[in-house]
């Protein structure tokens, strides 16, 4: 990295070469890595929930029916009624020692984990950050306070293994706004979707290996459930994201060496009343009860940290909606969060992405 540009005035400060004596002092240019996750209410009572949900909801990347149509019955009948369920939700897997959810505490391991590593690379050369997408730390404060620190060139890393226009994307136009409002605009990478790397399916298999160690006997059948989408999405939008879960999916069997009948893809989190892509994971765990398997695994690889669908959909509902069916065992395989594992992966991708840079 060049820093012959600049001259030292303070520690971590300085002029443009050739600049005059009254050019106002600037930070040493630096390199920031931004890890990106979806978001977090503040808390769990009943506006905060709202703020967050309103913000989320709004988002036309996420739900894309007309405002005129759709923010009225947000405003008047969903927003009047699911801060309350959602707060119960969140109240029932809250990080109460930190006083944050549990996607909060688990980005940030990460972001922590990642910056020992580039420190010992590259010393302060790189500073490494997250925000969210929606609430706190948002997107537009983070990536201003990089810039403050002298961040001439950024690498925006969402941490969606599969690319999608809700979560990517969304988070990439969240970036770009901030853009539009900077007059000195850094240069900015985004990582693309890794779906099929490695070093993820290996972390993935890592999971399953080690639960299953764990257990008396072998799941009848390991359920991989992800985030749905409306079928529309895939349909007349061409979005990659189901395509990109099967990958995955496929990928994550012939690594485990598993049989094709064994390793299951569905969807969860179905939103609103039109079809969204199957099968879905809550009627399908029920199925495989009904059909006589007894025992199943659960992961869910759309994930990059635990949060509420994952430790209250997935680890309650869905597997209520399992033993009321007749099933016996399930077993969930957290997600990858700050596993040293997890964390190799991210690395390795930040080095390859920065190849030029650093």
């Amino acid at each position: 990295m060049d820093a012959s540009s600049h001259t030292t005035d303070a520690p971590g400060h300085g002029r443009l070469a050739h600049s005059g004596s009254d050019h106002p002092p600037i930070p040493r240019a630096r390199i920031g890595v931004m890890l990106v996750n979806l978001g977090t209410p503040d808390a769990t009572d009943y506006w905060s929930m709202r703020r967050y949900l309103n913000e989320f909801l709004s988002d036309r990347r996420v739900i894309d029916y007309s405002p005129f149509l759709w923010q009225p019955i947000l405003q008047l009948i969903v927003l009047s009624k699911r801060p309350k369920s959602s707060g119960r939700a969140y109240a029932g897997i809250w990080n109460n020692e930190r006083n944050e959810s549990p996607l909060l505490t688990s980005t940030r391991e990460q972001s922590e984990a990642l910056a020992e590593r580039l420190q010992a690379l590259w010393g302060d050369q790189v500073l490494v950050d997250f925000c969210m997408r929606y609430g706190n730390p948002s997107t537009e404060s983070r990536i201003r306070a990089m810039q403050a620190a002298g961040c001439e060139r950024i690498l925006f890393f969402p941490l969606y293994p599969q690319y999608a226009g809700a979560t990517t994307a969304t988070a990439n136009d969240a970036l770009f706004k901030t853009l539009m409002k900077l007059n000195w605009q850094p240069a900015v990478r985004t990582v693309p979707a890794y779906y099929d790397h490695p070093l993820y399916i290996e972390a993935l298999a890592n999971t399953v290996e080690e639960a299953y160690a764990g257990l008396d006997r072998r799941p009848d059948a390991l359920v991989t459930s992800f985030h749905g989408l409306p079928k529309r999405y895939l349909v007349k939008k061409g979005d990659p994201y189901h395509c990109q879960c099967a990958g995955t999916a496929r990928r994550l069997r012939e690594r485990l060496g598993f049989p094709k009948e064994e390793v299951i893809l569905t969807f969860q989190s179905r939103f609103g009343p039109e079809e969204w892509l199957t099968p879905y994971t809550v009627e399908h765990v029920a199925r495989l009860a009904e059909a006589g398997k007894k025992h199943i695994a659960m992961m869910a690889p759309a994930f990059s940290s635990d949060c509420v669908e994952t430790l209250e959909e997935i680890n309650e509902e869905i597997k209520e909606a399992f033993e009321e069916a007749g099933g016996e065992t399930f077993t969930y395989i957290p997600c990858l969060n700050a596993r040293p594992d997890h964390v190799d992966m991210i690395e390795t991708i930040v080095r390859t992405e920065l190849a030029g840079w650093i």
